[in-house]
């Protein structure tokens, strides 16, 4: 039986992999940050800041999943920060670590040249984050000594949409469905995210996925 960690498990997509992960049996254990947290009661819960993680607390799982997420100007830096915490911990070690992604830093053109984000229609509110989830990948893909696997979701990330069950799979590049849609719900996103971790098809890789 595989072991997972999901690390700021508290969060909307982080329940939801925990969900996931403990309804194909796996051993799962969150890391949160307050008592006052509460996740799937079948999963281990520890309260620790992502910040102070170290080797031991990290030893043994098979995979980590990082939900971390920031939105304020002031902890925007955190994206990059957060994450290479996480590489430094792992570094070395066989457990993969798989990150959840954006969608503003897929390309849009073959040379990959162009990001989703560089767009004019992107919207501005936007554009901090994308570029703080933009520099985090960058700082990742120099990480040789980490099993990463960076997974960006749809343009349209719907927290409360429905899980289907299913969803495309593409690349680095900005892709959408038969419908025109580039959308996926939270709940399909975790599926996706487990169904990596099950196959390791994109190690050290970022791919995307998008609803059907």
């Amino acid at each position: 039986m595989k072991k997972i960690a999901v690390v700021c498990a508290a969060g909307k997509e982080g329940r939801l992999l925990v969900d996931e992960a403990i309804s194909r049996g796996y051993g799962v254990t969150g890391f949160v940050r307050s008592e006052s947290n509460r996740i799937n009661s079948k999963a281990k819960m520890v309260v620790k800041d992502l910040f102070d993680l170290t080797k031991e607390d990290l030893a043994g799982f098979d995979a980590v999943i990082d939900a971390f997420g920031a939105w304020t100007p002031e902890t925007l830096h955190l994206h990059s920060e957060s994450l290479m915490h996480l590489c430094d911990v792992l570094s070395g070690s066989r457990t993969r670590l798989l990150v959840v992604g954006g969608a503003g830093s897929l390309y849009v053109n073959p040379e990959h040249t162009v990001q989703v984000k560089d767009l004019d229609t992107f919207p501005d509110v936007f554009k901090p984050l994308a570029n703080a989830q933009g520099e985090a990948l960058e700082r990742l893909r120099k990480r040789d000594d980490v099993n990463w696997t960076f997974l960006s979701p749809a343009g349209d990330f719907v927290a409360d949409g429905v899980r289907t069950g299913e969803y495309l799979t593409g690349g680095e590049e900005y892709f959408v469905n038969d419908k025109g849609e580039s959308r996926i719900s939270y709940a399909d996103y975790a599926i996706a995210m487990i169904d990596e971790v099950e196959n390791a098809k994109h190690i050290r890789e970022r791919f995307s996925v998008i609803g059907k």
